[in-house]
């Protein structure tokens, strides 16, 4: 009897999300400037592609099609617009996405049903760690949320630890919105001004930005860190601004659940070809639902797989794993090919490093050179030591730089970034 059902829900979901895809291609056939012209280039018209399986035919939408055609992807009058976001400008020029009031509770949609996935209901109080303004959507997202699930919300910012630990004390904050590296700037302020982190009503935290787990579930070197002082529910969650839509852990944590009727996701190789079911490949989404500005078949960029057995939870839509990295970032270096977050884990597992950058570079020779910005107080036994550690765990060693601390605090923390800068690609081209 299970599986019969697990095959009628399968079969339920493809066929909303084949009835969502024609109302959205009917409608960017119509009023999407960028679409129109891409169809028309590739003679494509919207009543070719009825099913998911479909999209093959249509091409793929880059980061560098939304940065080159930004406003062409406007599907709206810009009467009609209430909103106006960018993205953080990660993997370059930073993108315009404008939301209608229409996108805006599409997104108070999502963020409610991926809060209640983590188990925030109207009894709790949410204290959000993270910017609401800078033209930030996420954090704009998670007060549109939480407020449509009932609960109540402290928005204190990012930053200063002392005004973060006055409100959970004044408001009784029981879960945290936070990236999870500043969790264990918390727990450093509460150990040293007294204060007995573990008896606080805080009781979970959902995390976002920094990857916690890794691609088998396990918490990894940061997830552990915090969850070795600090006895809470660590919850990853994936999303970004151009998908509209955030991938959320349930209890289980065995990878953020899928909303198929907000997201249609692929998971494509090199070649552009699905990937067979467990293996790793690049997210490419088409949003459903969104009015503004919706995309189809957009390269995220981000190394995933997805898991669609059931999961413990009862819940039987397709989870994503954590983030590999983004694949772009890959570095190919003397011989060994990684992404930055292996180096990270590296990092973060090296008690004497507080501070860090990553950056990748071209050499003289035409191939990747990897360097690790440390400050100049690392003594040259710990240097040593941090080396042996790369070369025990991911069997290359990078060239440490020695910065002064105040030249490492301005490439980490740069004064227009929404957030700290973990890496640096300077590779030519």
């Amino acid at each position: 009897m299970p599986m019969k059902n697990e095959q009628q829900l399968a079969t339920q979901t493809a066929v909303l999300q084949n009835e969502k895809l024609t109302v959205l291609l009917q409608y960017m056939q119509i009023h999407s400037p960028y679409y129109q012209r891409l169809f028309a280039e590739h003679k494509i018209t919207a009543d070719q592609i009825t099913t998911v399986e479909d999209l093959k035919y249509i091409p793929l939408t880059t980061k560098e099609d939304l940065q080159a055609y930004n406003d062409d992807f406007l599907c709206v009058p810009k009467t009609e617009i209430v909103d106006y976001v960018t993205t953080s400008g990660t993997l370059g020029k930073p993108v315009t996405f404008a939301l209608t009031d229409r996108d805006l509770k599409r997104l108070t949609d999502n963020e409610s049903r991926s809060f209640a996935i983590a188990g925030v209901t109207k009894e709790d109080v949410v204290q959000l760690t993270t910017t609401l303004d800078r033209r930030f959507m996420a954090g704009l997202a998670y007060f549109l949320g939480t407020r449509k699930l009932g609960a109540a919300m402290v928005r204190v910012g990012s930053g200063i630890p002392e005004l973060q630990w006055d409100s959970i004390h004044r408001f009784q904050s029981t879960y945290l919105i936070v990236v999870p590296s500043f969790l264990l700037k918390l727990i450093a302020y509460a150990e040293a001004h007294g204060i007995d982190y573990n008896a606080s009503s805080v009781k979970a935290a959902i995390c976002i930005g920094e990857p916690l787990r890794d691609q088998n579930f396990e918490l990894n070197t940061l997830g552990a860190k915090i969850k070795e002082k600090w006895d809470i529910e660590l919850y990853s969650t994936y999303a970004s601004t151009e998908m509209s839509t955030a991938f959320t852990e349930c209890a289980a944590h065995n990878g953020g659940h899928h909303h198929p009727d907000l997201i249609i996701t692929e998971i494509l190789d090199d070649d552009g070809e699905a990937v067979q079911d467990g293996e790793v490949g690049e997210l490419v989404i088409t949003t459903l639902g969104v009015e503004a500005m919706p995309l189809l078949r957009y390269t995220t960029g981000d190394m995933v797989r997805a898991h669609k057995e059931p999961c413990s939870c009862g819940r039987t839509t397709m989870r994503l794993s954590p983030v590999l990295g983004r694949k772009k970032h890959m570095i190919k270096y003397k011989g060994t090919t990684l992404y930055p977050q292996s180096v990270v884990e590296v990092l973060t597992s090296f008690e004497e490093v507080l501070l860090y950058v990553i950056e990748v570079i071209t050499n003289e020779l035409g191939t990747d050179k990897l360097l690790i910005h440390v400050s100049d107080a690392l003594s040259a036994a710990d240097c040593k030591a941090l080396k042996e550690h790369f070369r025990a765990n991911l069997r290359v060693v990078p060239d440490l730089v020695l910065q002064p601390l105040a030249t490492l605090k301005a490439m980490k923390f740069p004064e227009m970034s929404r957030k700290p800068i973990t890496f640096i690609d300077s590779r030519e081209g």
